[in-house]
């Protein structure tokens, strides 16, 4: 059962439209990774969002578009070897100031002009903005005096090895598996840098500067690819509907969870991917509404 203090989603008017919850904006994709983006974008719409835009790089616009005829899917444009070039910024900027909330990093790939855009954004973008995958990497280049410097509400979503990368450690050093020190570390980022961190694994955490908490649903079975892309977009979606950053984050990481949790219960841990989490969302969002 869903905590008691877990924040719901208000039920729909009958005279309402799309417009009345959300627009979310996803902003990623790369040469081989045009599936990430589509997995957050279809994950926002599973959560309630009224619009789903995902801007990707022209090289993949076609493979992206192609997951969910629900998406509206823009190429902007690309470098040669797949990832957005920095004149893609123009374009990206103008979309998610139109948004409600932005997603940053599903499959957005390293490269010098993503790291021009994704550090753009996050110092100017008014809008919430969730920022997982490849732009944790860029933000992981950025002084913490810095990061404290952004224009709307933030949330970071990493898994134990970007959390290292983010406090400037190996991820591939043994500390990963220190959760206690972890935890300890993103309470600290999060009330310096005025974020929620969002540190992913068994029992997630979700910490801003004054509150946390852990979560109990999830499963091993969802550590497979593309299960944060799904969280991403999940996030995102909430957020757009007009929940707090750490209330729509908290939400986000149950129902995803109990996702998981449905997805094990008839597939096993084993077998389970991304998409069997796309397709009991439902279930989960059911769950905290009844």
């Amino acid at each position: 059962m869903p905590p008691d203090d877990l924040t719901r989603l208000p039920s729909r008017r009958r005279d309402t439209s799309k417009h009345d919850y959300g627009r979310v904006v996803i902003v990623g994709g790369a040469a081989g990774m045009a599936g990430a983006p589509a997995l957050a974008a279809m994950a926002a719409l599973r959560s309630g969002v009224g619009l789903v835009e995902a801007l990707v790089p022209e090289h993949v616009a076609a493979i992206t578009a192609g997951f969910d005829p629900c998406v509206m899917t823009h190429g902007l444009p690309g470098r040669i070897e797949g990832t957005f070039a920095t004149a893609a910024l123009q374009e990206i900027e103008a979309s998610a100031r139109r948004a409600d909330a932005v997603a940053i990093g599903p499959g957005l790939g390293r490269s010098d002009a993503v790291i021009q855009i994704v550090s753009h954004l996050w110092r100017h973008l008014p809008q919430p903005a969730v920022f997982d995958a490849d732009s944790l990497w860029v933000l992981a280049h950025v002084d913490r005096v810095s990061l404290a410097s952004h224009a709307g509400p933030r949330i970071l979503t990493p898994h134990a090895g970007e959390m290292l990368r983010l406090l400037g450690a190996d991820p591939s050093t043994a500390r990963a598996g220190d959760r206690a020190m972890l935890e300890r570390e993103a309470a600290a980022l999060a009330g310096a840098i005025d974020a929620v961190i969002v540190l992913k694994g068994s029992a997630t955490l979700i910490v801003d500067h004054a509150r946390q908490s852990h979560n109990d649903t999830g499963n091993p079975g969802m550590a497979t690819a593309g299960t944060g892309d799904v969280l991403t977009g999940v996030t995102a979606a909430l957020v757009a509907q007009r929940l707090s950053p750490f209330d729509a984050a908290r939400l986000a990481v149950w129902v995803h969870g109990r996702a998981g949790d449905v997805a094990a219960e008839s597939l096993g841990e084993i077998s389970m991917t991304a998409r069997d989490l796309l397709d009991r969302l439902h279930v989960a969002f059911r769950e905290v509404r009844e």
